[in-house]
Protein backbone atom coordinates (compact mmCIF):
# COMPACT_ATOMS: atom_id res chain seq x y z
CA UNK A 1 0.00 0.00 0.00
CA UNK A 2 2.69 2.41 0.98
CA UNK A 3 4.66 1.41 -2.03
CA UNK A 4 2.05 1.86 -4.73
CA UNK A 5 1.56 5.35 -3.02
CA UNK A 6 5.22 5.97 -3.22
CA UNK A 7 4.88 4.96 -7.42
CA UNK A 8 2.09 7.39 -7.69
CA UNK A 9 4.65 9.94 -6.15
CA UNK A 10 3.39 11.10 -3.20
CA UNK A 11 6.11 10.70 0.08
CA UNK A 12 4.76 8.12 2.81
CA UNK A 13 5.36 8.20 6.86
CA UNK A 14 4.09 4.50 7.66
CA UNK A 15 3.23 3.02 10.79
CA UNK A 16 3.89 -0.14 12.65
CA UNK A 17 3.53 -1.64 16.07
CA UNK A 18 5.17 -5.89 15.55
CA UNK A 19 7.38 -5.69 12.41
CA UNK A 20 9.69 -3.24 12.83
CA UNK A 21 12.26 -5.01 10.00
CA UNK A 22 9.10 -4.78 7.53
CA UNK A 23 8.60 -1.31 7.98
CA UNK A 24 12.76 -0.83 7.48
CA UNK A 25 12.13 -2.56 4.62
CA UNK A 26 9.13 -0.34 3.26
CA UNK A 27 10.75 2.70 4.01
CA UNK A 28 13.96 1.54 1.57
CA UNK A 29 11.91 0.47 -1.16
CA UNK A 30 9.90 3.56 -1.10
CA UNK A 31 13.14 5.66 -0.75
CA UNK A 32 14.59 3.88 -4.12
CA UNK A 33 11.91 4.88 -6.01
CA UNK A 34 12.74 8.23 -4.73
CA UNK A 35 10.32 9.73 -2.36
CA UNK A 36 10.82 10.29 1.07
CA UNK A 37 9.69 8.00 3.98
CA UNK A 38 10.22 7.20 7.49
CA UNK A 39 8.41 4.95 9.77
CA UNK A 40 7.06 5.71 13.25
CA UNK A 41 6.08 3.21 15.77
CA UNK A 42 2.03 3.07 16.94
CA UNK A 43 0.64 0.76 19.81
CA UNK A 44 -2.84 1.33 18.83
CA UNK A 45 -3.60 -1.03 22.09
CA UNK A 46 -2.33 1.22 24.60
CA UNK A 47 -5.02 3.80 25.59
CA UNK A 48 -2.15 6.98 25.91
CA UNK A 49 -0.22 5.92 22.40
CA UNK A 50 -1.94 8.53 20.60
CA UNK A 51 -1.02 11.71 22.47
CA UNK A 52 3.01 10.92 21.48
CA UNK A 53 2.30 10.24 18.40
CA UNK A 54 1.25 12.88 17.51
CA UNK A 55 3.98 15.17 18.93
CA UNK A 56 6.46 12.40 17.32
CA UNK A 57 4.49 12.83 13.90
CA UNK A 58 4.75 16.94 14.09
CA UNK A 59 8.65 16.99 15.06
CA UNK A 60 9.40 14.09 11.91
CA UNK A 61 7.24 16.35 9.32
CA UNK A 62 9.51 19.63 10.62
CA UNK A 63 12.32 17.84 10.53
CA UNK A 64 12.34 15.47 7.46
CA UNK A 65 9.13 16.58 5.12
CA UNK A 66 9.39 20.65 5.10
CA UNK A 67 6.58 20.72 8.06
CA UNK A 68 4.00 19.98 5.21
CA UNK A 69 0.58 19.20 6.47
CA UNK A 70 -0.97 15.58 5.97
CA UNK A 71 -2.51 14.93 2.67
CA UNK A 72 -3.73 11.18 3.00
CA UNK A 73 -4.81 9.50 6.33
CA UNK A 74 -5.00 5.51 5.62
CA UNK A 75 -6.47 4.07 9.10
CA UNK A 76 -5.15 0.25 7.92
CA UNK A 77 -4.44 -0.96 11.75
CA UNK A 78 -5.68 -4.06 13.09
CA UNK A 79 -5.51 -7.54 14.64
CA UNK A 80 -7.78 -10.78 13.29
CA UNK A 81 -8.95 -13.59 15.40
CA UNK A 82 -11.67 -16.33 15.03
CA UNK A 83 -13.99 -16.30 18.22
CA UNK A 84 -17.24 -17.65 18.22
CA UNK A 85 -19.77 -15.79 19.80
CA UNK A 86 -20.72 -17.96 22.95
CA UNK A 87 -17.07 -17.76 23.44
CA UNK A 88 -16.08 -14.30 22.86
CA UNK A 89 -15.06 -12.29 26.06
CA UNK A 90 -15.62 -8.60 27.62
CA UNK A 91 -12.01 -8.40 27.23
CA UNK A 92 -11.58 -9.36 23.55
CA UNK A 93 -14.71 -6.99 22.78
CA UNK A 94 -12.17 -4.01 24.16
CA UNK A 95 -9.47 -5.08 22.98
CA UNK A 96 -10.66 -4.95 19.49
CA UNK A 97 -12.98 -1.95 19.77
CA UNK A 98 -9.71 -0.07 20.83
CA UNK A 99 -7.44 -0.60 18.20
CA UNK A 100 -10.68 -1.18 15.12
CA UNK A 101 -13.11 1.86 16.07
CA UNK A 102 -11.73 3.81 19.59
CA UNK A 103 -8.26 4.59 18.20
CA UNK A 104 -9.79 5.02 14.22
CA UNK A 105 -12.38 8.22 16.07
CA UNK A 106 -9.40 9.70 18.14
CA UNK A 107 -6.58 9.34 15.55
CA UNK A 108 -8.45 11.00 12.67
CA UNK A 109 -9.86 13.58 15.16
CA UNK A 110 -6.30 14.67 16.73
CA UNK A 111 -4.66 14.26 13.04
CA UNK A 112 -7.10 16.52 11.55
CA UNK A 113 -5.33 20.24 12.62
CA UNK A 114 -2.33 19.04 10.23
CA UNK A 115 -4.33 17.54 7.40
CA UNK A 116 -4.91 19.52 4.50
CA UNK A 117 -7.86 20.88 3.15
CA UNK A 118 -8.89 18.73 0.16
CA UNK A 119 -7.24 16.09 1.57
CA UNK A 120 -8.00 12.09 1.56
CA UNK A 121 -9.14 9.77 4.40
CA UNK A 122 -9.41 6.21 3.96
CA UNK A 123 -10.67 3.68 6.41
CA UNK A 124 -10.10 0.26 5.64
CA UNK A 125 -13.12 -2.16 6.84
CA UNK A 126 -13.95 -5.61 5.92
CA UNK A 127 -16.38 -7.89 3.50
CA UNK A 128 -17.81 -9.05 6.58
CA UNK A 129 -20.04 -6.11 7.04
CA UNK A 130 -21.75 -7.87 4.05
CA UNK A 131 -21.09 -11.52 4.43
CA UNK A 132 -20.75 -13.34 7.67
CA UNK A 133 -17.43 -15.72 8.31
CA UNK A 134 -17.93 -17.73 11.68
CA UNK A 135 -16.24 -16.38 14.77
CA UNK A 136 -15.81 -12.45 13.59
CA UNK A 137 -19.12 -10.91 15.21
CA UNK A 138 -16.38 -8.68 16.94
CA UNK A 139 -14.07 -8.07 14.48
CA UNK A 140 -17.45 -7.07 12.01
CA UNK A 141 -19.13 -5.00 14.57
CA UNK A 142 -15.93 -2.46 14.73
CA UNK A 143 -15.68 -2.83 11.23
CA UNK A 144 -19.29 -1.96 10.83
CA UNK A 145 -18.81 1.01 12.91
CA UNK A 146 -16.29 2.44 11.01
CA UNK A 147 -18.43 2.55 7.94
CA UNK A 148 -20.92 4.29 9.68
CA UNK A 149 -18.59 7.03 11.24
CA UNK A 150 -16.83 7.37 7.45
CA UNK A 151 -20.35 8.77 6.57
CA UNK A 152 -20.23 10.70 9.08
CA UNK A 153 -16.44 12.11 8.64
CA UNK A 154 -17.74 12.60 5.17
CA UNK A 155 -19.97 14.93 6.14
CA UNK A 156 -18.58 16.93 8.66
CA UNK A 157 -15.38 17.44 7.11
CA UNK A 158 -16.62 18.03 3.81
CA UNK A 159 -16.64 22.06 4.12
CA UNK A 160 -12.80 21.39 4.23
CA UNK A 161 -13.06 19.33 1.02
CA UNK A 162 -11.69 16.46 2.87
CA UNK A 163 -12.41 12.94 1.54
CA UNK A 164 -13.47 10.14 3.65
CA UNK A 165 -14.12 6.56 2.12
CA UNK A 166 -14.38 3.24 3.21
CA UNK A 167 -12.06 0.26 1.40
CA UNK A 168 -13.70 -3.17 2.44
CA UNK A 169 -11.34 -5.94 1.37
CA UNK A 170 -12.77 -9.38 0.78
CA UNK A 171 -10.32 -12.56 1.53
CA UNK A 172 -6.69 -11.87 0.93
CA UNK A 173 -3.59 -13.54 1.30
CA UNK A 174 -1.63 -11.55 4.08
CA UNK A 175 -0.31 -11.94 7.43
CA UNK A 176 -3.62 -11.19 9.06
CA UNK A 177 -4.65 -13.40 11.34
CA UNK A 178 -1.83 -15.42 11.59
CA UNK A 179 -1.75 -16.01 8.16
CA UNK A 180 -5.48 -17.74 7.96
CA UNK A 181 -5.29 -17.91 4.26
CA UNK A 182 -2.10 -18.67 3.04
CA UNK A 183 -1.39 -21.04 5.91
CA UNK A 184 -4.56 -22.91 4.97
CA UNK A 185 -4.68 -23.99 0.92
CA UNK A 186 -7.75 -25.65 1.58
CA UNK A 187 -9.77 -22.32 3.24
CA UNK A 188 -7.64 -20.32 0.46
CA UNK A 189 -9.82 -22.44 -2.39
CA UNK A 190 -12.53 -22.64 -0.81
CA UNK A 191 -12.42 -18.90 -0.46
CA UNK A 192 -11.56 -18.44 -4.11
CA UNK A 193 -14.42 -20.55 -5.57
CA UNK A 194 -17.02 -18.85 -3.66
CA UNK A 195 -15.53 -15.64 -5.79
CA UNK A 196 -17.10 -14.61 -8.83
CA UNK A 197 -13.26 -13.94 -10.37
CA UNK A 198 -12.15 -17.27 -8.83
CA UNK A 199 -9.19 -16.44 -6.90
CA UNK A 200 -8.62 -14.83 -3.08
CA UNK A 201 -6.78 -11.18 -3.43
CA UNK A 202 -3.55 -10.03 -3.44
CA UNK A 203 -2.20 -6.81 -1.30
CA UNK A 204 -1.57 -5.12 -4.66
CA UNK A 205 -5.76 -5.46 -5.57
CA UNK A 206 -5.95 -3.36 -2.13
CA UNK A 207 -2.95 -0.76 -2.89
CA UNK A 208 -4.36 -0.24 -6.45
CA UNK A 209 -7.81 1.23 -4.93
CA UNK A 210 -6.80 3.11 -2.50
CA UNK A 211 -3.85 4.72 -4.45
CA UNK A 212 -7.06 5.83 -6.71
CA UNK A 213 -8.84 6.88 -3.61
CA UNK A 214 -5.53 9.74 -2.77
CA UNK A 215 -5.72 10.89 -6.30
CA UNK A 216 -7.42 13.84 -8.11
CA UNK A 217 -9.57 11.05 -10.86
CA UNK A 218 -11.50 10.23 -7.07
CA UNK A 219 -12.02 14.02 -6.17
CA UNK A 220 -15.78 13.91 -6.76
CA UNK A 221 -16.11 9.89 -4.31
CA UNK A 222 -16.99 10.87 -0.52
CA UNK A 223 -18.77 8.53 2.18
CA UNK A 224 -18.69 5.68 0.11
CA UNK A 225 -17.90 2.22 1.05
CA UNK A 226 -16.56 0.38 -2.02
CA UNK A 227 -15.71 -3.03 -1.39
CA UNK A 228 -12.45 -4.85 -3.28
CA UNK A 229 -13.34 -8.49 -3.22
CA UNK A 230 -13.43 -10.12 -6.21
CA UNK A 231 -17.18 -10.61 -6.08
CA UNK A 232 -17.55 -12.88 -3.27
CA UNK A 233 -20.72 -14.28 -2.40
CA UNK A 234 -22.51 -12.59 -5.20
Amino acid sequence: MAVALASAGHDVIITYHIQPEMAKEVVSTIRELGCKATALSLNLEANDAIAPFIEALKNILLQEFENRPLSFLINNAGMGATIPFDKATESDFDRFMQVHLKSVFFLTQQLLPIMQDGGSIIQISSGTTRFCVYGYSIYASMKGAVEVLTRYLAKELGPRGIRVNVVAPGPVETDFNNAAIRSNPERKQAMANMAALGRVGQPDDIAGVITFLCSKESGWITGQRIEVSGGITL
